[in-house]
């Protein structure tokens, strides 16, 4: 992506939430991301969100996280539109990253700063002076599990800013994502935050969904998806059930965990997490490996396992 405008023109539909694979050794291991990427455009995915919130990015230093960006972009090109995440507690280096991402010709991805005592003018103040730093535009990452939620109200005010070009949202109670819905659709675009609640903002006409589960059941996120876009919302809403013991247990013991976990159960190359991140112990393998195998069961969740 070259302009703001090529991004509200493409940021749409299915994003992987790619999760950052990392040796036994700590480092980022590179070959097993371009493997995961390519995994996911070769299905049809429309995009990817690189060193997101469950790529981690909390963990890795802004020369990792740079190192990353370029990775990613040199291999996937223009092929699909990439949101790089930029979000950091010290402003400077989210004003570097933003400006590299946009560079790059990704999307940057920004959270409201997560420090004490933080107000909404605070938080308009540091978006509009971190918007014209991106050539590409900038989207708002409301993201409660790393900071401070944002309130609807206050959402609204930052899409005014120029240069806010889409949103991400976490917060998906269903209030919040009506309000954003009826305020919002139309002005920029929205995607919702995750894949274990997908189906309502995809309903009220957000524009898309990003998903880290996607990393480890890539066939049936992408089924779900596509039966909902395809106006079957029965059909979405069956094989969204199906996997409901799996996200049991992402919401007990963390998705970077289980999503790693099951990937490297099906031969993906998940890698492990880093502190103060902890990698499943073997009596929740266990219980996962058991879960997983009762989903893959039936024929249409898509999951052949290695």
């Amino acid at each position: 992506m070259q302009s703001r405008e090529e991004s509200i023109e493409r940021i749409k539909g299915l994003f992987n939430i790619t999760i950052t694979a990392f040796d036994q050794n700590g480092d980022v291991d590179f070959k097993a991301l371009s493997e995961n990427v390519e995994r996911v455009i070769d299905l049809g995915y429309d995009g990817l969100l690189i060193g997101g919130t469950y790529g981690e990015f909390a963990t890795m230093s802004a020369d990792e996280r740079a190192n990353v960006f370029k990775a990613v972009m040199e291999q996937v090109g223009d092929r699909v539109p990439v949101l790089l995440c930029s979000a950091h507690s010290d402003s400077r280096v989210v004003f570097e990253l933003t400006k590299l991402a946009g560079d790059l010709g990704g999307l940057p991805m920004v959270t409201a700063p997560y420090v004490s005592e933080v107000e909404d003018y605070h938080i308009h103040d540091f978006f509009t002076r971190v918007a014209p730093l991106s050539k590409t535009g900038i989207m708002i990452y409301n993201a409660p599990g790393i900071g401070i939620t944002l309130s609807p109200k206050l959402i609204c005010q930052l899409a005014e800013i120029d240069g806010m070009v889409a949103l991400k949202q976490g917060d998906l109670n269903p209030t919040a994502v009506d309000i954003l819905s009826g305020n919002l659709h139309g002005k920029i675009k929205m995607l919702a935050a995750s894949d274990l609640a997908l189906l309502g903002p995809l309903a009220l006409g957000f524009d898309g969904v990003s998903s880290t589960n996607s990393c480890a059941l890539p066939e049936l996120i992408h089924a779900i998806f596509h039966a909902i876009r395809s106006g079957d919302a029965q059909e979405a809403g069956r094989l969204q059930r199906l996997w409901y013991p799996l996200r049991v247990l992402a919401r007990k013991y963390g998705q970077p965990q289980t999503t790693k976990a099951i990937m490297n159960m099906r031969g993906f190359n998940g890698g492990s997490v880093r502190l103060p991140l902890l990698d499943l112990n073997e009596t929740q393998k266990a219980e996962l490996k058991e879960t997983l195998e009762k989903v893959a069961s039936d024929p249409d969740a898509r999951i052949t396992l290695a």
